[in-house]
């Protein structure tokens, strides 16, 4: 007989907080200013964590979770660069060895930085990834640190929406972008827990809608990588959404909405301009179903999470253009 997944909870996700401080900022929520002065959402800033990424928070509270002697094996994790620095990183702060394995089709600059952070890097097809990390734990003992299907990884994920719903009072809507799941479960359980009335929204991009599909099908579905890797929000590739992470998903999420290339892209520019920071598509894909009209807000402030900032300067460039 199956049993129902056991999902995170708010008190989880508190002690994700209180360990993870040291280590990952409390981001600001800032506003979007748009030419005409008007400021259609507010964006929570996690680009500026010291990886460019939401992932750090995950990572660093999945690491924290360890015992010593699965510390004294080490930790492995496959990604196509955000979650690679972020175990990178975490890993080097808690003094524990890390091999990552990254597809061959991740931005160089995604590759040196994970490489940076001292990490052993291990470059493989994107449909390989997760089955070389399962090797390498096999084999040398190492912890894998999944990207997203994981109930420590979703509870520090979950303290972007616990820092969210205590920064913004009169919060209205949350959107969330959307890979494989880690970051909308995590927000979503924590903005439910705290302000049950506020609408959550995950986005996606539209080359990599297998969430979107699931959502109106009523069941989880699975997308080839050769079908997301079309996306130019490289951070939204993975093949589909977690199976934990789906179960999240059904119980906090309101609705599920996609947006184009064309529409992130031009998002992309518009938060350089208008809020002053950086992000890559991938980070700018919540703020798009807003700035392109797919979701109109509704009572109180929309806010849109800003996941990650690190973009090639080439693409910077194309969208400030």
């Amino acid at each position: 007989m199956s049993t129902s997944p056991r999902l995170v909870t708010l008190p989880d996700i508190e002690r994700a907080a209180e360990s993870i401080a040291a280590t990952c900022l409390r981001t600001p929520v800032v506003p979007l200013v748009r030419e005409d002065g008007q400021i259609p959402l507010w964006l929570k800033a996690e680009s500026l964590q010291p990886t460019g990424a939401f992932k750090l928070r995950g990572a660093t509270y999945a690491i924290a979770r360890l015992d010593a002697a699965e510390r004294r094996r080490g930790v492995v994790s496959h990604s196509s660069g955000n979650h690679a620095q972020a175990v990178a990183y975490a890993a080097r702060v808690a003094g524990v060895r890390a091999t990552i394995v990254i597809p061959d089709t991740a931005p160089s600059l995604k590759v040196e930085a994970t490489r940076r952070w001292g990490a052993e890097i291990v470059v493989v097809p994107p449909a390989d990834r997760l089955a070389c990390a399962e090797k390498i734990a096999a084999e040398t003992g190492a912890v894998l640190i999944p990207p997203y299907d994981d109930r420590e990884v979703i509870a520090g994920q979950g303290t972007v929406g616990l820092e969210i719903a205590e920064q913004v009072p009169d919060l209205g809507t949350v959107l969330v972008p959307v890979s494989g799941g880690g970051l909308v479960s995590g927000t979503a359980a924590a903005v439910k827990a705290l302000r049950p009335d506020v609408r959550v929204v995950a986005v996606e991009p539209e080359l990599a809608g297998d969430l979107a599909e699931g959502w109106a099908a009523g069941e989880r579905r699975v997308w080839s990588v050769a079908d997301t890797s079309r996306t130019v929000a490289d951070g939204l590739r993975t093949d589909s959404v977690g199976v934990l992470n789906w179960a999240h998903i059904q119980a906090f999420v309101d609705d599920v909405v996609t947006v184009t290339e064309e529409e992130i892209l031009a998002a992309t520019g518009e938060i350089v301009r208008g809020a002053r920071f950086v992000v890559e598509p991938s980070g700018a894909v919540a703020a798009a179903a807003v700035l392109a009209g797919t979701v109109a807000p509704t009572g109180g402030t929309t806010v849109a999470i800003a996941s990650g900032g690190n973009v090639a300067p080439e693409t910077l460039a194309r969208v400030l253009v």
